[in-house]
């Protein structure tokens, strides 16, 4: 695996060090190790699968990740690509690993954007070109691939984000862990910056206390540290004073921290309505809100493509962005209404059920099996970026051995 893990706190670390867990419940007699990207002026106590620590701005760094890489045995590489953990012009460094590498590579893109800039484009075409297959967790993204990108539709998989296998409960349970017995939960999870949109729930809130007055709205995660490194806490601190000003800063809950999975779980299996509030059509996928449509929770969203898609056919209920009139009155009628809520969320625990990690990681395996059926040398492409250059390196043809069908022990 190449990208971003736990203790680094971001979506990615995340997803990776999830989908290393499963991959190792599922086939126990499978090795999996990761080469990590470090952000400038950090450093994490990896477990020990963190064989390589990437220096995300080194380009000399990705040269010897490729060595040790192709030293180490390994049979396919997982890439999680995202164009802002890796350095270079839109992410490029990435793509001198590639081309030294001389096993087969599995890129899952977290993001595929509909109107990139020319490097935009030119990096991902680079990494399309040098990878067997590519993995996308919507159907938005798998269009944009073919009709942006011109990837061929044979490369691409389709294989949704990974969740936790929560139980579907009444949360009342859950409330007594997070203090909020006898209250309404709304809920919003994830690292803060100010697309997340957050301020127009907030906004919602007076109008839904008129109605509902023992609601309260918990943001749980910190600030991105990105977001940190160049504005500090000021968009935390502006929702604070937004709630102050609006006479509803007892209803507003900050758990200003970086969630363990343990604590997002408690949270998600808490909330009576989970909200996803973007601010932007242009996001492929949200982590959080698979997390929500696996715990069965009734979602009000923003209609970003992830949500969009994952939320149709009454799984969600969307709203127009940036509106928190129709956040509150979609709030609103989702808690005078208990049948119509809990109908919502049954749909969207059923809908997930293959999107638990157990099934995701059966799913990968059998991707990993076909790239390195179907290995081959790929097309050099020109790069009209100076930051890129050098030669590609000889390829050679490997194959993971036999797998068995049937899972180990540690599966469900």
């Amino acid at each position: 695996m190449i990208g971003n893990h736990v203790p680094r706190q971001c979506g990615i670390a995340t997803f990776t060090t999830d989908l290393c867990n499963a991959i190792t419940a599922e086939y126990g007699d499978t090795k999996v190790f990761v080469v990590a990207v470090n952000d400038p002026q950090s450093h994490y106590s990896y477990p020990a699968r963190v064989r390589f620590e990437l220096t995300e701005a080194a380009l000399a760094s990705y040269r010897a990740a490729a060595g040790f890489i192709n030293s180490s045995g390994a049979d396919v590489v997982s890439l999680q690509h995202e164009y802002g953990i890796f350095g270079g012009r839109s992410g490029s460094h990435i793509l001198h690993l590639l081309e030294h590498l001389n096993i087969p590579v599995v890129t899952t893109l977290h993001t595929v954007l509909r109107e990139p800039n020319v490097d935009q484009l030119v990096v991902m075409q680079e990494i399309a070109a040098r990878s067997d297959r590519l993995v996308v967790m919507s159907e938005h993204s798998s269009r944009f691939l073919r009709d942006v990108f011109r990837v061929s539709e044979e490369k691409i998989e389709l294989i949704p984000h990974g969740i936790p296998n929560l139980p579907f409960e009444e949360p009342a349970f859950f409330k007594k862990l997070s203090s909020t017995e006898g209250m309404t939960v709304l809920l919003t999870c994830g690292l803060l910056s100010p697309n997340k949109g957050l301020e127009n729930v907030i906004g919602a809130l007076p109008q839904i206390l008129s109605r509902h007055s023992d609601v309260v709205y918990i943001i749980a995660g910190a600030t991105h540290p990105h977001v940190r490194l160049v504005e500090g806490d000021r968009y935390l601190l502006q929702l604070q004073a937004l709630a102050t000003e609006l006479g509803v800063e007892e209803h507003v809950i900050f758990q200003n921290r970086f969630l363990s999975p343990q604590e997002m779980a408690s949270l998600v299996c808490s909330a009576d309505i989970y909200v996803t509030p973007y601010r932007y059509e242009a996001q492929a996928v949200s982590g959080t809100l698979a997390y929500a449509l696996g715990a069965g929770k009734a979602i009000i969203s923003t209609p970003y493509w992830h949500a969009a898609e994952l939320l149709n056919n009454g799984r969600g209920t969307l709203v127009p962005f940036e509106d928190p009139a129709a956040i509150a009155q979609a709030t609103v009628e989702l808690l005078d209404n208990d049948a119509a809520r809990n109908s919502m969320g049954k749909r969207a625990y059923l809908h997930s059920r293959p999107m638990v990690w157990n099934q995701v990681a059966h799913s990968y395996m059998r991707t990993f099996v076909r790239a390195c059926s179907n290995h081959m040398q790929p097309a050099r492409m020109e790069i009209p970026l100076q930051t890129i250059g050098g030669s590609p390196a000889d390829r050679r043809t490997r194959s993971l051995p036999t797998l068995s069908s049937t899972p180990s022990p540690g599966g469900e």
